[in-house]
């Protein structure tokens, strides 16, 4: 598959007047393109509802958008709950999934009326004690442990990671919070990370649809909803091919109609929590080649840096970049493309083929719009960038300005410093 910008670069140009690089772009088209065919693809169960992932992409602005499709908010801490609650997103539209949980963030969670999605069998009492009680709706989390595996391979290591009830807990689980005041239930798992195969979440759905019927007839609970959590990934690489959210639809549904319809489940909703797959694609980081440097490699330095897209440099993570202006230039030069900070892993290319590049060209590092700028830091030093909303129309709005060095220093208010520091001239 042929990766193309989802801008050109005379408006890129142009929006740099305005905007210095580096900057995070989104494209509002292709996201409200993709919101409707999630819904398309899952409009055979009525209730059904995405719930995005805030973490992947924490901007009000994009979110806004999503909540014309009805989508939810996936959030894991305080601070995601607080901007959901902001943009009037309800309870029902709030799945409040995290692990290790302080107190407070679960009373917060409660008092939005957000659903609760525990994380492990001790979590049960904690709650209980933080507010007073059991909330009528009730999401548990579910580990199989082992390994999650395919006909492609093995996926992933459940037995590894921290999350999530056994079996048997949470078949105990439901029986203890029915028995402290619980009436409806849900169930969550997220097995595997950036799936690029339909066969991801039908497969999982039948793991879910079949631990749903046992725990129906072992507790008797009334469970209304199945969370198939995230994992459905994109194609980062050209040589990958996209997910096709309609065909992973159609094998949920058949699944659905196969277990969970004879066992008199039919009205058992279908929930998600994309992030990667709903903005993944439809934002990019902008960069301008600043530096060139030729030794024992051929370096080419970018304003940007790894505090801008960390995923490279800590994940060795392939995001294909787009050289502007040079797109039918042949590829026939091998780079490093590096940022500035004092760390050898800050680079978003390593052994890349590439156009001839110049100073001053302008790079599109495609598929940053989740996980993107929401994993930020300030190394070194370094401020976050802007994110930048390319609007249907073709105009750009700036929907989060560029950090300063006062946003910097200001968590610095308790040293009398700020008053005598002097900035650069501009």
């Amino acid at each position: 598959m042929k990766k193309t910008p989802f801008v050109t670069k005379e408006q890129l140009e142009e929006i740099a007047k305005a905007y210095p690089t580096p900057f995070h772009l989104y494209d509002e088209k292709g996201i409200r393109e993709n919101a409707k065919a999630v819904r398309e693809a899952f409009a055979w169960n009525k209730g059904f509802r995405e719930y995005f992932a805030v973490k992947a992409t924490p901007n009000p602005f994009l979110l806004e958008i999503l909540k014309e499709y009805d989508c939810g908010c996936d959030c894991s801490s305080l601070t995601e709950l607080m901007l959901a609650d902001a943009l009037h997103f309800d309870g029902e539209h709030i799945m409040f999934s995290s692990n290790d949980t302080p107190a407070e963030e679960f009373a917060f969670a409660n008092e939005l009326g957000a659903i609760i999605n525990l994380d492990d069998f001790t979590h049960i009492d904690f709650l209980e004690q933080v507010i007073g009680g059991i909330p009528e709706t009730i999401s548990c989390r579910y580990n199989p442990g082992g390994v999650f595996q395919m006909s492609n391979g093995i996926m992933d290591n459940p037995g590894d990671a921290k999350y999530g009830f056994t079996h048997d807990q949470l078949v105990e689980g439901f029986q203890i919070l029915k028995e402290k005041g619980a009436k409806y239930f849900g169930i969550h798992a997220f097995l595997a990370s950036n799936t690029v195969t339909n066969e991801y979440y039908p497969k999982l759905a039948r793991q879910l649809f079949e631990l749903v019927v046992e725990l129906k007839e072992k507790t008797g609970c009334d469970i209304r909803f199945i969370n198939l959590s995230g994992g459905v990934g994109v194609a980062y690489s050209p040589e990958q091919t996209p997910n096709d959210i309609y065909a992973i639809g159609a094998g949920v549904k058949e699944a659905f109609d196969e277990i969970l319809v004879p066992a008199g489940l039919k009205d058992v909703a279908i929930y998600t929590e994309m992030g990667r797959f709903m903005m993944a694609p439809y934002g990019a980081l902008v960069t301008r080649a600043i530096h060139e440097k030729h030794t024992y490699k051929e370096y080419i330095g970018v304003d940007a840096c790894a505090v801008n897209l960390m995923r490279p440099a800590i994940y060795g993570a392939y995001h294909h970049i787009t050289v502007m202006g040079k797109e039918d230039a042949p590829c026939d030069h091998t780079y490093d493309v590096v940022g500035s900070l004092c760390e050898n892993c800050d680079k978003f290319a390593v052994d890349r083929m590439l156009p001839e590049i110049d100073k001053g060209d302008l790079l599109f590092i495609h598929d940053t719009g989740a996980h993107g700028f929401s994993m930020g830091y300030n190394y070194n030093g370094k401020l976050r960038s802007a994110e930048i909303l390319l609007q249907e129309d073709g105009s750009a709005r700036l929907i989060r300005r560029a950090e300063t060095p006062d946003d910097y220093f200001r968590t610095f208010d308790c040293f009398d410093i700020l008053k005598d520091m002097k900035h650069p001239q501009k």
